[in-house]
């Protein structure tokens, strides 16, 4: 990869992708709103800044140099809170998706990347209309969805290599979201006992190192329509994580289990490869989970925000 486009490369895990392909050398063309979302990439040789907001998009082609590598397409509003309720955000989301997407085609890039998520195949188990109550969440995991396919199609019908990655629980440095590590991190630091399911269910997390080490292997070496499950190979359950996180945060306040119901909580880690990144990239992840989250705590503790 020499050349490679980035949406949202201001962002939690666009901003870091960016720094790794800068790090190894390709010309990164950073597509984000403002010059401030960028500010951290300033004076790498190698990158070029593009200010547009989502609205701006059908001009890309108009902005961006012919021929690029590869298209990551990070940007997204509303992830997480009550933005997973707006339905109308998500569904614009995914519309602007489709636009990266058929300007990336304009431009004649190799491949378009999307950066999904796991929560997309929450979305199936309504597929058969039995009556189970989806969670707010799929709303935001639906209009994900609709932008793979949308994306796909594009790609396919353009001449353009198509992959994704959906990634699982995001946590790690520069992460300012009101996500469930970092709300519970926050919360230890405190002093606070964290209200939780019970948790005696399948979950992951992932480290953001691992992450963009996921997405330059899915950018290198990731086949043809294929999404790939960016996470461990390995699962563990949502307690077994909660408790490594407070005994190595916090060790001294208790976490209350079981405060809320896992009902609606549980994942389907059967319906996605967990193997099929390593297999056709070689990647897994190697994040040290106990210096991770000393890592990412003391981010926190040096950035506060209620």
């Amino acid at each position: 990869m020499k050349t490679a486009i980035v949406t949202g490369a201001g962002g939690f895990i666009g901003g870091a992708v960016t720094e790794l392909l800068l790090d190894k050398g390709v010309s990164v063309y950073g597509v984000d709103v403002s010059e401030k979302f960028l500010e951290r990439h300033r004076g790498r040789e190698n990158f070029f800044p593009i200010i547009a907001d989502f609205t701006m998009y059908g001009q890309l082609h108009e902005m961006l140099p012919a021929g690029a590598d590869v298209f990551y397409h990070f940007a997204w509003q509303g992830v997480f809170g009550d933005a997973f309720l707006d339905y109308r955000l998500q569904l614009s989301n995914a519309s602007y998706a489709a636009d990266a997407a058929s300007e990336a085609a304009k431009i004649g890039c190799k491949k378009f990347v999307f950066a999904g998520t796991y929560n997309e195949l929450e979305v199936a188990d309504h597929f058969d209309m039995s009556g189970k109550s989806p969670r707010y969440t799929c709303i935001y995991s639906a209009s994900k969805a609709a932008a793979e396919i949308i994306c796909k199609t594009i790609a396919a019908n353009s001449g353009m290599e198509y992959s994704a990655g959906l990634t699982v629980m995001a946590y790690g440095e520069n992460n300012h979201s009101m996500m469930l590590p970092n709300v519970v991190m926050k919360q230890l630091l405190r002093g606070e006992s964290p209200k939780l399911i019970k948790g005696d269910i399948p979950y992951d997390m992932i480290y953001i190192d691992d992450i963009v080490r996921a997405f330059y292997a899915i950018g290198e070496a990731g086949a043809n329509l294929r999404s790939y499950y960016v996470g461990h190979r390995t699962l563990r359950t949502f307690r077994e994580y909660l408790e490594d996180i407070g005994a190595i945060v916090a060790p001294e306040v208790p976490l209350l289990f079981g405060a809320y119901p896992d009902d609606n909580s549980s994942r389907n880690y059967d319906l996605v490869d967990r193997e099929a990144l390593y297999n056709d990239t070689g990647f897994e992840c190697r994040a040290d989970f106990e210096e991770s989250i000393k890592k990412t705590a003391a981010w926190l503790d040096e950035n506060k925000r209620d």
